[in-house]
């Protein structure tokens, strides 16, 4: 959980509870709560901008094939006749 241990964060609950006084415990876990739904929401939001890009780039992938198919194929046409041409001059 963010690179710390299950006992540093212990520690540091202990000493916010021991730091905040009582009173203030309730304010303290509305804001810890608000907080949390946040990044939870930007999470969310991250999680689902990464899917449609995946999405968006896997519906690509056939066509970006059948451009480079076609590509290698024109220019296959044009070295063959070429080389055709070559040959023929030089008789």
């Amino acid at each position: 959980m963010f690179g710390i241990s299950w006992a540093e964060f212990i520690v540091i609950l202990l000493v916010a509870v021991l730091v905040v006084p009582a009173r203030y415990w309730p304010d303290v876990a509305r804001a810890l709560a608000r907080a949390v739904k946040f990044i939870r929401e930007i999470v969310w939001k991250i999680t689902d901008a990464g899917e449609k890009i995946k999405e968006q780039i896997e519906l690509e992938e056939p066509i970006n094939d059948i451009m480079n198919t076609t590509t290698r194929d024109v220019l296959d046409a044009f070295s063959v006749k070429k080389t055709r041409r070559r040959g023929r001059a030089k008789k």
